[in-house]
Formats: structure tokens, C-alpha cells, sequence
């Protein structure tokens, strides 16, 4: 009697960027090698929304053909990249694994705390599942997402394989041209804001918050790392509590 074939493993590929971003169709497509794919992503762009969840609203969930996945299920969900691995975990069946991205443009340092992109993989390991974020640096504002892409599937491969640690993601970084890959830590990273204010019409004010980034070199880092032209694989833990400050702080904390 022959044994029936090992089941595919699932992925859950989710981003930032939208439904009809190039770089979640190079993801897909690439992963799908690997494991059962099936994609549920924005409706629209929602980079920066961070790790927000709608729920003072109801939301759409809606079968999408337009977006160029050829056989793979994709789907569209009017909220943010959360909103997507919920739905898609709740209304799909649970995956093995979730993947947001292939983000266009980085997510190093503090950009974390903002990322649409990381978002998506945090709510994944809120749910108990592994999880990866990917995001690729343009060259000259162009992006060639098929080597990225396919590094991003033997990583897939590899982390369904032996797993990570409870409440712990891989945040990727990809450089426009890849000479190799290494396991960095978070640098200083940062976006310095600055507020434009201008004026409507009718005369009134409105504003516009930017900002150019900013860090600091080491080879050790992920800025670093992809300055040198290597993929950054950075292990991330949720737990933010400063150990080192638990003793100080019990030191002068004030009675009730």
C-alpha cells in the first residue's frame, strides 16, 4: 500500500503596499514553489498605518482576478495589512506561516514601529504562526524584484522547516543588487520629520508631514549590511520590556 504524499505547507502572504504592488506578485509567485500560497493584501497603499486593526467599521473581503496571481487565491481587504492576516487566517483556514511583503522600499531600525509591511508579520506571531517581512531598496527608484523574490522563497523554505521561536519574526531587507546574506541586528535607522504647512484654495491650512532618513553605518547592522549589498535577515522579539531598567525604576516608583 502506498502512502499518500506529504501535504504542502501554507503561507499567508500579506503586505503593505496593495494588491497590485509588483513586489507581493514576485513574492507569491516565487513562494509558491515551496509551499500552497494564497495572498490577502489591501485594497489600496497603506504604508505607515503600523500595526492598526479596524474595528469600528465593517470590512470587505472580495476574490480578486485582476491583480496577476495566475492560479493562486488573492484576495482584497478594505483595511489595514492586520486587518489582512486576520481575515485571512479566520476566513481561509490557518496557515503555516505568514509573509508580508516584498515592501517597496526599506523597513530598518525604527522604521519598525510604523511598517504597514511589519505589521503584518506581528499580527502573524500574535497568532502563533512564524513569520517573515521583506522589504527591497530601488535602484534609482526602479525595483527588480525576481532576486529578491527568489531568496525569499528558500528562506520560506527553510523557516517552515525548522521553525522560529515563539513571538519572533525575521525582518529582510533586500539591496538593489544581492552579493550575499547575513544575520544583522537593528541599526539607528530613523525618518527626521519635518512639517510642511501650505495653504488651500480657500485659504486654509493644511499640512504635509516628511521627512529624509537617516542612520549611522555598521557593518553589523541592517543599514549596514545593505549599504554593503547583502540581504539583512534580522531575528526580532516581541517582548519590549527594558530588563535592564526593572531594578531602577522599582528603585524610585512611587507608593499609591
Amino acid at each position: 500500500m502506498t502512502s499518500s504524499p506529504t501535504a504542502r505547507k501554507r503561507v499567508l502572504i500579506a503586505n503593505d503596499d496593495g494588491i497590485f504592488s509588483p513586489g507581493i506578485k514576485a513574492l507569491a509567485l516565487a513562494v509558491a514553489a515551496v509551499a500552497e500560497v494564497y495572498v490577502v493584501a489591501p485594497d489600496v497603499e497603506q504604508s505607515g498605518v503600523g500595526h492598526g486593526i479596524t474595528f469600528r467599521r465593517p470590512l470587505r473581503f472580495k476574490h480578486t482576478a485582476a491583480a496577476g496571481f495566475g492560479d493562486i487565491p488573492a484576495y482584497r481587504v478594505d483595511g489595514t495589512p492586520a486587518d489582512c492576516v486576520v481575515l485571512g487566517v479566520n476566513l481561509l483556514g490557518r496557515p503555516d506561516m505568514v509573509v508580508s511583503g516584498i515592501n517597496l522600499g526599506a523597513n530598518m531600525g525604527d522604521d519598525l514601529t510604523h511598517s504597514g509591511t511589519v505589521a503584518a508579520a506581528i499580527e502573524g506571531v500574535s497568532l502563533g504562526l512564524p513569520a517573515i517581512a521583506l522589504s527591497q531598496i530601488s535602484a534609482g527608484g526602479e525595483y527588480d524584484f525576481a532576486p529578491g523574490a527568489e531568496y525569499a522563497a528558500k528562506l520560506v523554505a527553510q523557516v517552515l522547516e525548522h521553525g522560529l521561536p515563539p513571538r519572533t519574526f525575521l525582518n529582510v531587507n533586500i539591496p538593489p543588487q544581492i552579493k550575499g546574506a547575513c544575520v544583522t541586528r537593528l541599526s539607528d535607522h530613523r525618518y527626521e520629520d519635518t512639517l510642511i504647512t501650505r495653504h488651500d484654495p480657500e485659504g486654509r491650512e493644511y499640512h504635509w508631514v516628511s521627512g529624509k532618513p537617516r542612520a549611522e553605518y555598521a557593518s553589523d547592522t541592517d543599514f549596514g549590511a545593505v549599504e554593503d549589498g547583502y540581504v539583512s535577515v534580522t531575528p526580532i522579539r516581541l517582548d519590549l520590556t527594558a530588563r535592564d531598567l526593572i531594578g531602577a525604576v522599582s528603585a524610585y516608583l512611587p507608593g499609591v
